[in-house]
This record gives structure tokens, sequence and C-alpha cells, in this order.
């Protein structure tokens, strides 16, 4: 799939990115390894038998919505869902792609709605988003008039569901590379925005994730924080003593007024607490794109106020603060 990346290469060459431009190639050979990951090549026969008709319209800033069902015939439009099916569970969205509604797991446009009006216009600005997942983030990000958008994430399904949207929206300088955080070149101070969004309390070490994130960052870049919280006063944290609401990766919930103390301790300036929301039913739930077990699943049935554990039901915040 290097092809997907060959403009990306060339356009960083000379700029601030040109060290990471090197690591590319051996970034996505890794990352997208046939050998490591064996449901890699049904995905990519996917990807390349999805139909990509004429798109008259494409619409990023109010969603994500590519094309009218009036676009393709009735075949077309049958390959196309096939496709896209093909790469199931879909998590990060919604999209609309020529009428076909993927209705996701998560609401993002909602959790995008929160903060877009509180965050440091996007408007010709570089943006790295760290965990974008399929990069549904990162589509509204340009919508919102980025220069250039670059977000990374582990998994090869998200990076081929990123490909399906970008076949279809066609050349944008928006990509998705299959990379961990600790694969981002040190102290790069290249973006004017970093979002990390759902990130945080799957790490470790959480200062050293915000270390790398303010690293990102250009002087005076912001960062766009937004992680699971619990209430509590300065200093609180709760640390699950296994699993979190069915997640076995879950190491730190900060109370916000601890969080926000590591923001300035890691030497953030203006750190803002800009949204605070319990996460609905409504917001995360499983659908007929994503047909496993979603939050509901992942609370106490007789409390609907703890996780099945008996911790404080998912509650998250959003963060910005700068570098």
């Amino acid at each position: 799939m290097i092809e997907y990346y060959q403009d990306l290469i060339e356009n960083l060459k000379g700029t601030n990115l040109a060290a990471w431009a090197e690591r590319i190639p051996a970034q996505i050979s890794d990352g997208l390894s046939t050998k490591r990951f064996g449901d890699l090549p049904a995905w990519i026969s996917a990807l390349e038998q999805l139909p990509a008709p004429v798109t008259k319209t494409i619409e990023l800033k109010d969603r994500v919505e590519i094309g009218a069902p009036g676009d393709a015939s009735v075949a077309t439009l049958k390959s196309m869902e096939d496709a896209l099916r093909a790469l199931i569970p879909w998590r990060k969205g919604p999209y609309t792609v020529h009428g076909i509604h993927i209705d996701t797991e998560w609401r993002s446009d909602w959790k995008w709605h929160r903060l877009i009006d509180h965050i440091a216009p996007l408007h010709d600005r570089t943006v790295l988003d760290v965990g974008c997942g399929n990069g549904y983030h990162c589509w509204r990000a340009l919508g919102a008039g980025a220069k250039r958008v670059i977000g990374i994430d582990p998994s090869p399904r998200f990076i081929v569901q990123f490909a399906m949207m970008k076949k279809l929206i066609g050349a944008a300088p928006v990509h998705v590379l299959p990379v961990t955080m600790e694969q981002v070149p040190a102290n790069l101070q290249a973006f004017d925005t970093t979002f990390s969004m759902g990130v945080l309390y799957h790490r470790r070490s959480p200062f050293d994730h915000l270390k790398e994130l303010k690293e990102t960052l250009t002087l005076g870049g912001e960062l766009v924080l937004e992680t699971l919280v619990v209430d509590g006063p300065e200093g609180h944290v709760l640390v699950p003593k296994k699993r979190y609401a069915m997640m076995n990766n879950v190491w730190f919930l900060p109370s916000c007024a601890t969080l926000h103390i590591w923001l300035e301790k890691i030497g953030f300036k203006k750190v803002k607490l800009i949204d605070v929301n319990e996460t609905t039913l409504e917001e995360q739930r499983s659908t007929q794109w994503m047909k496993f077990h979603s939050l509901e699943q992942f609370l106490d049935p007789n409390d609907r106020g703890k996780t099945i554990e008996g911790y404080p039901r998912p509650k998250r915040a959003v963060f910005t603060a700068e570098a």
C-alpha cells in the first residue's frame, strides 16, 4: 500500500517533517505486513474492489458525506456497500457514502461539535491526530480548513477503512499512517495542532505521553486532549485493578483537577478544560456496522451509573493547552 503514501513522502521532503518522511516507507512495510496481520489481504482486496464513481459533492465541514445516491448505478452501490461491510466493525464516524449510511459505534461527530468552537481555528494549520482510528476527525479537520492532516493508528483495519474513504474522496492532504506514537520521530516541533483523543488512559506512563505530544508541537502550538476522567479533588486518580468498562488496557483515570496539574507539570501553558461529558448509550452503541458489545454491555445492568466492574461510569473531558 506504499502507493497511497507517495504524495505525502514527496510533499514532506524539504520541510520540518523531512526526517519522518525518510522513515515512512519502512513504517508502512512493517505496519501493513501481511505476515503480521493475517486478515489484511482480505481487507486490501475489499479496498481494491471498492468502486469509486465520479463524486459530484463532498461535504466535510458539517459532516462527512461523499457523493449522492444518484452518482452511481444500483449495481455499483451494491458493490460499494459489500466492500465497505467487509471492513466491519466501523467504530468512528458516521460516514455517508453515495447514500450508504455507515452508522458507526461512536457518534464521533458529537465529540467534534463539543470541541470545535473552543479550539484555535484550524484554518491553514498542520494537524496531527494521535490514535485517530479510521481518520474520521482527520477529515473533519480538513473540512475546518487545515492545510495538512496526518493521523497515526497502529490498527491495519482502521488504515484500510481510511483508505476506502480517501479512494472515494480523491486527492487530499490527509493521510493516516500505521504507526504508534513511539514511532513518531522525537521532538519534531512541526504541528500547529495535535489531537490526542481517547489515548491517554491507554498509556502506562501518562507523563511520557503528554511529553511526546508536547514535542510534536510548534512553539505556541495547541494540544487538544480528550480522555476518560473521574470526579474528585486535585491529586485524585483511579487506577483500575483489572478491567475498566471491559477494557483491559486502562491505566490511569485522573480527576480534571489532577489532569490540569499533569499538563502544567509537563510545561504546557494556558491549560483549559473546555468540556466534560458523561458518555451516553446514544453516543456509543452497537449498530449494524459494529455488531459487537458496546457501552450498554459495559455498564452494571442494575446501576447504570457504574461500569460492570463497579467503577464510575465513563466520563470524558476535553482540555486544550499551549506548547
